[in-house]
């Protein structure tokens, strides 16, 4: 370290301890953001220095070049990665650390001596952050320049980036200035930039260090894009997110897939009831025309869960918000099915996939059920309810399901109601409740059916189709000594219900089949002990 003739600022701020060995800091000057950095990060800082009561030590300001180290890998004292981490952007602080922090009983001599306390004038410039997103520094990554916002694309988005792939020394093996488009899940290049891109925002650029381990994917050759990397080489990537596009799996099953296109305004959405004006092209997959509803200035009219179009299309456009314009993957079993559909422009053959573009225009909900009086919200609990038994009977049950979950909600509160309304709200409740519960059952959601079961036996502890519901929910979900308990109590209930005799039957012949499974392991596990060495 040289000497400087640097002068320390005046005491201005309260000094504040740091940890419980000794560190103290004191603000200069605040701050302009409440990020601080992480270990790991690349901080850049300009700093003086001195022995507290003696001479001046080092300072990067005599130069005017900034003084640039990994924070918390021990390439400075304790004292410094201590208390740089508690900085700001643009903060300026005096650190006062101990020998314990600093330099210790030996000291550094001749400039530092035994035992001392040293002073730090610091201001943090900036830093540049560094995760480790593999957990074993397989896959680094470096924040280059911040992005805008905090959303992230997702596993199933479709990103659109630039980027530049080198080795060590600094050889290029793969470029794209113009910019590339790329499913995350499909990957690019290698495993390490999907693993990258999942934590970017829009308009962020970072550096990916890359160890070759996570340069190839079956351990010894790279799969994507004929990218060649000689063995055992690293990979540096700089890589700028442009944009991205959402892609949501609208039905849970891969076969209602929608891409955003356009973002909407706000956060709702139209819900069961909601009048929509739309407009969309409907194409095959050879590019076929096979229909256009709406325009601009005549957009298509309906109402949502009315079957005023097929099911697909539907719960897509449940999902958007107003204006946006998105692409829909619809496969057969949510469009035409399996039967040779005429259309307005074109024939859909049978079990055709769709392709739809369509924007949202507008959508107006139906009246809240918190603006209704008491009576509306009995008499439309009742109509939902009714049309659910309408699509449950024709075994439309996910429709079904959504009618009997939106008349709950009108009778849910009833601390409004008189006390007959509160035993029709009651009777409702557990009627809709219980409904829901068979449909659930029907679409294999297990969980929300138990559930749902819950709630009526909250209000009726005997009911016996509650109970009976919620035990083939536990059967379903291996959950076999809650299924024995409901079933036993529906036995106690009603000794002679054939159902549940029928449904004990199946419980013991899998109790059965457990146990004769668990033995099987248990004597394959003996029989490898007795084979090992003593």
């Amino acid at each position: 370290m040289a000497f400087s003739s640097f002068k320390f600022p005046s005491k201005t701020k309260e000094e504040m301890e740091i940890g419980k060995q000794g560190l103290k800091k004191r603000i200069l000057q605040q701050g302009d953001s409440w990020q601080t950095p992480f270990p790991g990060d690349h901080v850049q800082v300009h700093y003086s220095g001195r022995v507290d009561g003696g001479e001046a030590l080092d300072s990067s300001r005599d130069g005017g070049i900034p003084f640039t180290f990994k924070l918390g890998s021990g390439e400075v004292i304790k004292g410094w990665d201590d208390g740089i981490a508690t900085m700001r952007k643009g903060e300026r602080a005096i650190f006062t650390i101990p020998p314990n922090l600093a330099y210790g009983e030996v000291g550094a001599p001749p400039l530092i001596p035994p035992n001392s306390m040293l002073v730090f004038d610091v201001e943090l410039l900036s830093w540049n952050t560094v995760r480790d997103l593999s957990g074993d520094g397989g896959i680094l990554k470096k924040i280059i320049k911040e992005g805008e916002g905090w959303a992230t694309p997702k596993e199933a988005d479709e990103v659109l980036v630039k980027y530049e792939a080198r080795l060590d020394d600094g050889t290029i093996v793969s470029k794209s200035d113009k910019g590339v488009e790329f499913h995350i899940r499909d990957g690019l290049l290698c495993p390490a930039i999907s693993h990258g891109v999942k934590t970017m925002r829009k308009g962020e650029k970072a550096e990916l260090s890359v160890k070759f381990s996570y340069v190839v994917k079956n351990g010894n050759k790279t799969i994507r894009s004929g990218l060649q990397v000689p063995p055992n080489s690293n990979l540096t990537v700089d890589i700028e997110l442009l944009s991205w596009k959402s892609v949501i799996d609208v039905a849970g099953d891969e076969k209602v897939v929608k891409k955003i296109i356009r973002e909407g305004e706000g956060y709702d959405r139209p819900g069961e009831g909601s009048k929509v004006k739309v407009k969309y092209t409907g194409k095959l997959e050879d590019a076929t025309v096979f229909e256009r509803k709406g325009t601009d200035e005549e957009p298509l009219e309906f109402m949502c869960f009315e079957e005023q179009v097929f099911e697909g299309l539907d719960r897509a456009i449940m999902t958007m918000r107003k204006g946006e314009i998105a692409l829909v993957r619809i496969s057969s079993d949510y469009g035409f099915g399996n039967v040779e559909c005429h259309r307005d422009l074109a024939m859909v053959p049978p079990n055709a996939t769709l392709l739809y573009e369509v924007e949202l225009l507008s959508f107006a909900k139906d009246k809240e059920f918190w603006k209704m009086d008491t009576v509306e919200k009995i008499e439309a609990c009742q109509r939902k309810k009714d049309d659910g038994n309408k699509f449950f009977k024709a075994g439309k049950f996910w429709r079904a399901s959504k009618k009997y979950e939106k008349a709950a909600k009108y009778v849910e509160y009833d601390h409004s109601f008189t006390d007959e309304e509160k035993i029709q709200a009651t009777g409702l409740k557990i009627s809709c409740n219980l409904n829901n519960a068979a449909c659930k059952l029907k679409l294999g959601e297990y969980s929300e059916a138990s559930r749902l079961c819950t709630k009526v036996l909250d209000l009726d502890p005997y009911n016996v189709k509650a109970l009976y519901r919620r035990s083939q929910s536990y059967m379903e979900m291996s959950d076999l000594e809650k299924a024995e308990v409901d079933i036993k109590k529906i036995l106690s209930i009603d000794p002679y219900n054939r159902d549940a005799k029928l449904e004990y039957k199946k419980l013991r012949d899998k109790q059965k089949e457990y146990d004769k499974n668990q033995s099987k392991l248990f004597g394959a596990m003996i029989s490898r002990m007795s084979q090992l060495e003593i």
